[in-house]
């Protein structure tokens, strides 16, 4: 049949992944750091990720496609969901974790404790006060999040911004993760669960200024919009030379 449905110029598309978030059926993927569209019948061509995607990559065009199929869309993304989310955490933190890595386990640190090795009047002491720090890990439960102001910062932040242990991660928690790579759905509905269950004062959002990262504030928005909760927001842009290019 011919109908409407999306077209992605792959010569525009940054894979920022901002489509992916918006499209609530699953049809678009991050591939080879491309957008894509999966599939033809998980299309509705509604058109809802267009006004997401910052370069005009994405237009709505009429061809010969399959029929949107929406019970082939929903079943899609269930199964896509179910394999980006880990087995919740038992209530019980002495059991067995999920994937039986111990680097999973949850604990609080205390920053600027170097007693264990030697230091030189050069070296600073880590600010890092919670383990483990990926979004996709943390639970959130977490007792670290209650009052807290909360730092969601993408992967390559801490190694572009040589001052962030100093200026921003001390006495903060933090989570981070990234948007171009990993899930955008999935991170909004994790990050919409810490929301819901902590009590957060503030949160800022660390980005770098390549465009595929500003994912993640886009991400926060999302999350906030569906905790239904009213929590102000820092936005911080960081170029790739270690400036703070924007906050």
């Amino acid at each position: 049949m011919i109908r409407n449905i999306v077209k992605i110029d792959e010569e525009k598309c940054t894979g920022c992944g901002q489509c992916v978030t918006a499209c609530a059926e699953g049809a678009i993927a991050i591939i080879d750091g491309k957008a894509r569209l999966i599939s033809d019948v998980y299309c509705d061509g509604l058109g809802a990720c267009l006004g997401e995607c910052p370069e005009g990559a994405i237009i709505i065009e009429k061809r010969q496609a399959e029929a949107f199929d929406e019970e082939a869309a929903k079943k899609h993304l269930e199964q896509h969901q179910m394999r980006q989310i880990p087995e919740k955490k038992s209530s019980n933190k002495e059991e067995a974790l999920p994937c039986g890595c111990s680097g999973m386990m949850e604990r609080q640190l205390q920053p600027g404790n170097s007693e264990s090795r030697p230091t030189t009047t050069e070296s600073q002491p880590s600010q890092l006060g919670n383990w483990p720090v990926q979004l996709k890990l943390v639970s959130p439960q977490a007792d670290y999040f209650q009052d807290a102001d909360l730092l969601l910062v993408a992967d390559c932040v801490p190694f572009a911004f040589a001052d962030f242990h100093r200026q921003y991660l001390k006495g903060n928690p933090v989570v981070v993760g990234c948007p171009k790579l990993d899930d955008g759905q999935y991170y909004v509905e994790k990050l919409t669960d810490i929301l819901k269950a902590s009590t957060i004062k503030s949160l800022t959002v660390m980005h770098m200024e390549v465009p595929c990262c500003s994912g993640l504030s886009r991400i926060t928005e999302m999350s906030l919009a569906a905790s239904g909760k009213n929590i102000p927001i820092c936005d911080v842009t960081v170029g790739i030379q270690g400036e703070i290019v924007n906050q």
